[in-house]
């Protein structure tokens, strides 16, 4: 679609409320900063404007300037885990710990995308140094956890994992390989990436079949 209207920005309807719900799912998942810090007001041609202002409000607005908007009839299948956070889970915390959940959940997701992007800054910073290939391990040591899990999880997809399939799990399972060291063998990791540690040097390779 953009590219056949050639646009140049796409603005999407998420609001404040959207945003409450993906921090509450990830949280629940136990996912990591990134994910917690929820949906960005900007990600490359994708624009939220709304993110500051609630569902209601927005409804309310639609109806006073006479604009007609479409309710998905997916918002209100229990079956998406989604719409039982925005229906359920939501409005028991509400009335359990008191009113303003969403909007401190959201805020958190604001701090959380602050501090994303300063760590995500800081480990770039430090790759630009390092051969992704043949790190040396006590220098990923000395790192603090947060950035040399960065670190980990992009010297395994430059080795060749494909996109979005390298889990915590993996990333866990490398740095025992520099910081819980006794001897273990190499890992085999998604897309054919083996990581194996050598000579106090962690080596990364891909093994195509």
């Amino acid at each position: 679609m953009q590219k056949k209207k050639n646009a140049v920005a796409v603005f999407l309807g998420h609001t404040r409320d959207d945003q409450a719900e993906t921090v509450l799912l990830g949280l629940a998942r136990g996912s990591g900063t990134r994910s917690l810090s929820g949906m960005a007001h900007h990600n490359g041609l994708y624009i939220r404007p709304l993110l500051e202002i609630t569902r209601i409000q927005n409804e309310k607005y639609c109806e006073e300037m006479k604009l007609q908007f479409w309710n998905d009839p997916h918002n209100q299948n229990p079956e998406f885990s989604r719409v039982r956070v925005r229906n359920v889970a939501l409005p028991i915390l509400e009335e359990s710990i008191g009113p303003g959940i969403a909007e401190a959940l959201a805020r958190s997701a604001h701090l959380l995308r602050d501090d994303a992007d300063a760590l995500d800054h800081w480990a770039k910073r430090e790759e630009v140094h390092l051969d992704l290939a043949d790190l040396e391990c006590s220098h990923l040591e000395e790192m603090p956890r947060a950035i040399r899990t960065r670190i980990i999880r992009a010297a395994v997809y430059a080795a060749g994992a494909p996109a979005g399939t390298v889990t915590m799990e993996h990333v866990s399972a490398v740095e025992a390989l520099i910081c819980a060291w006794s001897g273990q063998g190499a890992l085999n990791l998604p897309g054919g990436v083996k990581v194996e540690r050598i000579s106090g040097r962690l080596s990364l390779l891909q093994h195509r079949p």
